[in-house]
C-alpha cells in the first residue's frame, strides 16, 4: 500500500474543503475510528515481519500530519463547535450577575476599633470563649460571695464545674497578664454570653472589645487621653466626652463614660433620654488585687482597663434601635451597610 500517495490524495482533499461541516467530514473520514488510517493500522498484522515497524511509524506521521492539517484549517473559518455556539448564544442579552459580598456591621466596626488601637500602639489579642471559673470572676477581684457576680453570670457547661462561657472578655486580661511581662498594651475583641432576656436592647450573646494598658506610672490621665482619641475617631471630632464615677470589682476608681448625643449633639432626644448624652462604655484603673492575682508588683506596675459592647457602639453609630436585626440575616437590613 503506497502510503505517499494516500499522504498527497488527502493533502489535496483537505485543501479544496471550504466550510466547517466539509472540515468535520474529513475528520471523520479520515481520523475516525472506521476511517483511512484506521483501515491502514489493521493492515499491519498482514504484513511480513520486517515491514511491520516500518509502515506502522509511517502510519503514525501521516496521522499526525492529518491533524495538523485539519487544525490549520480550522483556523480560518473556526470550528463547528465554536460555530454552533455563536449562533446559540444572545450576546444582547444581560449577563448573570455575581453579588459582592460585604462585611456585616459588627464586623466592620470591630475592625475599625482595632485598627484605632493598632495605630496607638496596642496589639489584638484573643482568647477562648470557653473560659475557667477562675479567670472569668476569682482572677478579676469577683469572688464566689461578691454581690457584682450575678450582673456577670453566665451559662455553665453540664458535667464540667469549673468552665463556663465567658461573660466578658475581661478574662484575656489574666491570661496575657500571666504570660507577659510589662509594658503591656492590648485589645481584646470577642463574642461574649449572659443569661438576658432577649429584647430590642439585649441579646444572650454578644460583642465586646476590652482594653489594658499597663506599665510604670500610668494614670488616670492616660486613660482619658486614650479614650478620646477613640470617641473622636469613630463618633466625629465634634463630641464631648465625660466621665462619671461607677463602680466595677476590677478597677479602682471606675468611671462610666459618655458621649454628647450624636443625634440631637446634646440638647436632648428621645435616643439619650432627654440627657444630651450616651453611654458608651465602662473604664477604670486596674484594681492592685487583679496585678496580685498576675503576679505583677503593685509598688511598680500600674494599669487601665476600659470594655464597650459593640452592638452598643454599631447602633449609635448608625441609629439602629433593635439589636437583634444584627442577628436576623435579613438582607434588607445588611445590604445597608
Amino acid at each position: 500500500m503506497d502510503i505517499e500517495a494516500i499522504k498527497k490524495q488527502i493533502e489535496s482533499d483537505i485543501q479544496n474543503i471550504s466550510s466547517s461541516e466539509g472540515l468535520e467530514e474529513a475528520r471523520f473520514k479520515y481520523l475516525g475510528r472506521k476511517g483511512v488510517l484506521a483501515q491502514l493500522t489493521a493492515t499491519i498484522p498482514s504484513l511480513p515481519a520486517q515491514e511491520r515497524a516500518v509502515f506502522g511509524q509511517q502510519a503514525n506521521i501521516l496521522k499526525d500530519k492529518i491533524a495538523n492539517l485539519i487544525l490549520e484549517k480550522e483556523k480560518l473559518f473556526g470550528s463547528p463547535a465554536s460555530g454552533a455556539m455563536q449562533e446559540s448564544v444572545d450576546i444582547g442579552m444581560p449577563g448573570v450577575s455575581q453579588e459582592v459580598g460585604k462585611l456585616h456591621p459588627i464586623t466592620r466596626v470591630i475592625d475599625e476599633i482595632c485598627n484605632i488601637f493598632l495605630r496607638m500602639g496596642f496589639q489584638v489579642v484573643e482568647g477562648p470563649e470557653i473560659e475557667t471559673e477562675y479567670n472569668n470572676f476569682s482572677g478579676l477581684n469577683i469572688p464566689l460571695e461578691h454581690p457584682s457576680r450575678d450582673a456577670f453570670d453566665t451559662f455553665y457547661l453540664k458535667d464540667y464545674e469549673k468552665l463556663l462561657l465567658r461573660s466578658h472578655t475581661s478574662p484575656v486580661q489574666v491570661r496575657a497578664m500571666k504570660s507577659r511581662k510589662p509594658p503591656l498594651a492590648i485589645v481584646v475583641p470577642g463574642r461574649v454570653y449572659r443569661p438576658d432576656a432577649v429584647d430590642a436592647s439585649h441579646l444572650f450573646m454578644f460583642n465586646q472589645i476590652e482594653g489594658l494598658m499597663v506599665d510604670e506610672g500610668i494614670k488616670f490621665s492616660d486613660l482619658k487621653g486614650i479614650l478620646e482619641v477613640f470617641a473622636r475617631s469613630v463618633f466625629g471630632e465634634d463630641i464631648k466626652m465625660r466621665f462619671r464615677p461607677h463602680f466595677f470589682p476590677f478597677t479602682e476608681p471606675s468611671a462610666e463614660v459618655d458621649i454628647s448625643c450624636i443625634i440631637c449633639k446634646g440638647r436632648g432626644c428621645p435616643v439619650c433620654g432627654r440627657k444630651g448624652w450616651l453611654e458608651i462604655l465602662g473604664s477604670g484603673m486596674i484594681h492592685p488585687n487583679v496585678l496580685r492575682n498576675v503576679g505583677y508588683d503593685t509598688k511598680k506596675y500600674s494599669g487601665f482597663a476600659f470594655g464597650m459592647g459593640i452592638e452598643r457602639i454599631v447602633m449609635l453609630k448608625y441609629g439602629i434601635n433593635d439589636i437583634r436585626l444584627f442577628f436576623e440575616n435579613d438582607l434588607r437590613f445588611l445590604r445597608q451597610f
